[in-house]
């Protein structure tokens, strides 16, 4: 067997082979191009990159993240629409519980039951999505369909069926939020993540106004019309709407940096090399990798069962997103201003929550950027539990609402974490997103304390808050280690790069000249 060289640097391990089968793998790779040109096929040459004039080069990325921005910027409406369907329950609560007539548990439950869904197919999902070439025509089919079954939802009559119908809609939308982080992980560095993912999640803060707003307009004007409660055109309009936003999503969403259409191909030669340098590896599976290998991988990491835990505790505390019109009633205000009143608190969270995005890209700093819109969250627990003043308790909910801040953040920390290979992110991401909607299940019941203003809710949630510092510092410690580590040059086998992969990371690269990669963990 040929003399191998390895080289740990980051939480890399490169094989590139000394021996002459290296060589000829590069130029049979080289034959090939030379064969798909005279077939008439245009070749592509990642390596033209490398040598691609400064100035080129910028225009070119430039030009690329124009286009990607505005394709992606569907995310948001798409996420709007997913925790619309989601949270059109709470929204219309009061009129729900009356015409069903469902108990508090009942209600509780049937709002708990979609997360026994979500979490079910999360992983699956994103193993699938990540071994397809076309994402987009699969994410615009899971849109019909859960718009269908939101639909179908206006339509019940009793607890069975509402339960049966939010645990399908559960099951269905749990493929969105994971495969769209994937998605902008494999085309955004670790530079520009976290506000492209806090872009994408003001369609989740937005949300939680607009349903509000919604809410308010279709409940207090459509009762009754054709015959029909106001709650159940609710659930009707919305649906339909999901219908035709995914019918467009199929279009416009981008697929993979490799083949997505409406891109030249220069822009598709720097997006993948983008990556490449991000993190000095080919974002691309082995093609040795089976089906289950990335969740062999992350189930041997123990990084991921501390995140798994810390981000749990994270999704309780902030389990009162479900319940925002009920503590904004708190207030004392009739139904509609009660919920017109929940909006502003969401619309600034939106503003809080782009600006610690922004920070921290700019800066590269995860922990901090977590911590402190938890701590800000944590003045807005303690405020409402302090004080039975109406503007006190109206600020305390704008802290609150801000605490989301942080959660945006913490979802670029897990890409960042578990770079590489994609297979591995993957199932991280989902893994960790679904493990953490046991959060929303626990915080189903946690909201059910109502005695003095949903006092001992908060005495929890504060408590889960606290827990989540703890464990954002654990991994904090562990990420620290591992870099220094990597600074001796060791390595914490987080990945071994394969042949192929080393191998396409070399025709990227345009060299077959061991690169040193000089990855380090974001803290």
């Amino acid at each position: 067997m040929a003399d191998q060289i390895h080289v740990r640097e980051g939480s890399n391990v490169s094989n590139v082979s000394k021996s002459s089968s290296a060589a000829s793998s590069v130029n049979k790779t080289h034959a090939n191009a030379v064969e798909d040109s005279v077939a008439g096929e245009k070749p592509q040459h990642p390596s033209s990159v490398a040598n691609m004039d400064p100035a080129r080069r910028a225009a070119v990325e430039k030009s690329l993240k124009r286009k990607l921005d505005a394709r992606c910027s569907l995310f948001i409406l798409i996420y709007i629409l997913n925790y619309l369907d989601r949270q059109n329950l709470s929204a219309a609560r009061n009129f729900v519980q009356k015409d069903l007539h469902l108990t508090n548990t009942q209600y509780a439950f049937s709002l708990s039951v979609l997360y026994f869904g979500y979490i079910m197919m999360q992983v699956p999902s994103n193993i699938f999505i990540n071994r397809i070439s076309r994402p987009s025509l699969y994410i615009s089919a899971v849109m019909i369909v859960w718009g269908l079954i939101s639909t179908l939802t206006g339509v019940v009559t009793n607890f069975g069926a509402m339960v049966a119908t939010r645990f399908v809609l559960g099951v269905i939308e749990s493929a969105f939020l994971p495969a769209a982080l994937l998605i902008l992980s494999k085309w955004y560095t670790r530079r520009e993540l976290s506000l492209r993912n806090a872009l994408l999640f003001c369609g989740n803060l937005i949300s939680n106004a607009f349903s509000a707003l919604v809410g308010a307009g279709v409940l207090s004007n459509m009762d009754g019309t054709l015959g029909h409660a106001a709650w159940r055109w609710l659930f009707w309009i919305e649906g339909v709407v999901t219908i035709v936003v995914a019918i467009s999503a199929a279009f416009i969403l981008p697929d993979l940096p490799t083949n997505t259409r409406g891109f030249t191909e220069d822009e598709r030669l720097v997006a993948q090399y983008r990556m490449t340098e991000d993190v000095g590896e080919a974002d691309t599976d082995s093609a040795e990798q089976g089906v289950f290998d990335g969740l062999i991988m992350v189930v041997k990491d123990v990084k991921v069962y501390v995140l798994m835990l810390t981000f749990t505790t994270y999704v309780v505390g902030l389990s009162f997103n479900a319940y925002f019109p009920s503590l904004t009633r708190t207030l004392g205000y009739g139904e509609t201003q009660t919920l017109l009143m929940s909006s502003p608190p969401w619309l600034g969270a939106v503003m809080f929550s782009l600006l610690i995005a922004w920070s921290s890209d700019r800066h590269q700093e995860k922990f901090f950027h977590i911590i402190g819109p938890i701590c800000v969250g944590l003045v807005g627990f303690v405020i409402s539990m302090a004080t039975e003043n109406i503007a006190a308790r109206y600020v305390a909910l704008f802290l609150q609402a801000s605490s989301y801040a942080g959660f945006i953040v913490f979802y670029s920390w897990i890409s960042s974490s578990f770079p590489r290979p994609p297979a591995k992110r993957a199932v991280a991401l989902a893994m960790v997103n679904a493990f953490s909607q046991l959060g929303n299940i626990a915080g189903s019941y946690v909201w059910n304390l109502k005695e003095n203003g949903y006092r001992k809710s908060y005495g929890i949630v504060t408590a889960m808050y606290g827990i989540t510092i703890v464990g954002c510092s654990i991994f904090r410690t562990m990420l620290v280690n591992m870099n220094k580590k990597l600074e001796r040059g060791e390595s914490d086998a987080a990945w071994e790069s394969q042949p192929d992969v080393a191998q396409r990371t070399a025709e990227i690269e345009g060299r077959m000249d061991l690169k040193v990669i000089r990855y380090r963990y974001q803290i």
